[in-house]
């Protein structure tokens, strides 16, 4: 994860003479940055096409004001990765002994810090989230959940946030992370107006984990909690579905 040669060494004796400074990351995977809390910013920038330049500098000029979200977490140092311990492989055996602990669902089940979270994504404005609404609906031989959340623009720029909604369940049989992203939207927001973000999702996709000694999906019965946020992280509003029975299912 180490950037190469002594980038580090520049980065860091380039913000120790302003403080200001803006650095733009391209890599195709995380990478460490001993120096992040040195410099103003970090523009993770990914590899992009032909007009990756011009991209780059309409959002560092503030002609476009960013709204992406990070795909994956950005651990701190490569001993953090939940498959540290299975890189390469054991006389041509590969073992991927994270099972279902992958991302995020590792670093928040273990309560392991990260540099920056899955989803996490910054723009030159702020948003709230308020009021947040849980329905469940019976459509088409179906039980939907329908989740409303309020999304206020706090700032003075006009912007987009992306709303995520995970669902961890209160009790279950089976080993499971503390919670999973289920859905998420994008709506986007004029300074200081608040708009309605929709989600809907189908409630077994929400519940369901896989049953090894059946071989199914099961969607198990009990409470769920919903949890809304700006990143795995970060959860501004809680709520919550019941379950009634529990059912197991195949296929998609």
């Amino acid at each position: 994860m180490d950037l190469p040669g002594r980038t580090d060494e520049l980065v860091s004796a380039v913000a120790a003479a302003n403080p200001k400074t803006v650095v733009v990351v391209q890599s195709g995977s995380p990478v460490a940055m001993p120096w992040a809390d040195s410099v103003a910013a970090v523009v993770q920038a990914w590899y992009g096409g032909n007009e990756t330049g011009n991209a780059i500098a309409d959002v560092l000029f503030g002609d476009v004001n960013p709204s992406g979200k990070l795909p994956l977490s950005f651990p701190i140092r490569v001993e953090d990765n939940p498959a540290f311990f299975n890189y390469r492989s054991d006389h041509g055996r590969v073992l991927y002994g994270e099972d279902v602990y992958v991302g995020y669902r590792f670093y928040e089940t273990v309560k392991r810090p990260t540099l920056w979270s899955f989803g996490s994504g910054l723009s030159y404005t702020t948003f709230d989230l308020l009021d947040l609404s849980i329905k469940q609906e019976q459509r088409d031989g179906r039980e939907n959940l329908l989740i409303d959340v309020g999304v206020k623009n706090t700032g003075s720029v006009d912007g987009a946030q992306v709303v995520q909604v995970y669902v961890t369940a209160r009790s279950s049989s089976i080993k499971r992370p503390v919670k999973e992203l289920k859905g998420f939207t994008k709506v986007f927001v004029k300074a200081g107006e608040t708009v309605a973000a929709k989600v809907s999702i189908e409630r077994k996709y929400a519940a369901s984990i896989w049953d090894e000694t059946r071989h199914k999906w099961v969607e198990e019965a009990g409470a769920y909690d919903v949890l809304v946020g700006d990143s795995s992280s970060n959860i501004l509003l809680k709520g919550q579905f019941e379950v009634s029975g529990t059912t197991w299912w195949s296929g998609l």
